[in-house]
């Protein structure tokens, strides 16, 4: 297994780690529903990440809920990406958002959004770390994908997880763009302003050399205005397209 595959599965999962389809839905009050207001409004001030961690280890210290072990999972692993000052601090949040992401597993394991959250932070995780078989984070990431889309088969999210990975993989292990496009075709469909989808969708059609339509993808990330998660659009996607249209300009 080459060092490439951890370096585009590390390209990719930025994208690939968006709010799930829950998160779009605040909780119905109490620690939950601040937290839940602070993560989806980073990119207002980073900080609410910190504050949002705190309130949820609280949370689940006093009262384990679904709802409260799944945001928690995200604010760990977000914390990481934004906040952590050390490689030793991010890799310390990601293991906390996988344990805490296995323990929503454990109590319901028919939540995708559970497997969702479990696999990003393995991944995340191995990536930093540098130390597991690409093998093993490719067939962990395969299985968790299979899991979320046997148990709801139009999950936004987990079709954009499928999208990436199939995007990302090299073809000798198991990659497939044309079958990435459809998963992520399929995402658009349900939900047009997921623009995680789109610059996905983006990257697909600049591999087979559709460069007019490419355009016409990033653009509209760009130009939204309805983002379904804007915290992710503002931090993420948006600097991503403007990057990725800069290159193509002249193709």
């Amino acid at each position: 297994m080459t060092r490439s595959v951890f370096a585009t599965l590390a390209c990719a999962l930025p994208l690939v780690l968006a709010a799930p389809a829950w998160a779009a839905t605040p909780p119905p009050s109490g620690a939950v529903l601040e937290a839940w207001k602070d993560v989806t409004s980073f990119h207002e001030d980073p900080a609410r990440i910190d504050r949002a961690r705190d309130l949820l280890e609280n949370e689940v210290a006093r009262a384990p809920s679904l709802d409260a072990l799944l945001l928690l999972s995200w604010a760990h692993l977000i914390w990481a990406d934004y906040r952590a000052p050390s490689i030793d601090a991010k890799l310390a949040s990601y293991e906390r958002g996988r344990d805490t992401a296995k323990r929503a597993i454990d109590m319901a394991p028919r939540s995708p959004e559970a497997h969702l959250w479990y696999a990003a932070n393995l991944g995340r995780w191995a990536i930093t770390k540098g130390k597991l078989h690409a093998a093993f984070l490719l067939s962990t990431l395969r299985q968790e994908i299979q899991t979320i889309l046997e148990l709801d088969p139009n999950h936004v999210p987990g079709l954009s997880l499928a999208g990436s990975f199939y995007l990302e993989t090299p073809g000798m292990f198991g990659g497939d763009v044309p079958r990435a496009e459809g998963y992520l075709r399929k995402a658009l469909s349900l939900d047009p302003h997921f623009t995680r989808a789109r610059v996905e969708l983006a990257r697909c059609l600049i591999e087979g050399g559709k460069y007019d339509e490419a355009r016409e993808q990033l653009k509209g990330v760009i130009d939204e205005r309805q983002p379904s998660y804007i915290a992710d659009w503002v931090m993420r996607h948006r600097p991503t397209a403007e990057r990725l249209l800069a290159e193509i300009r002249s193709k």
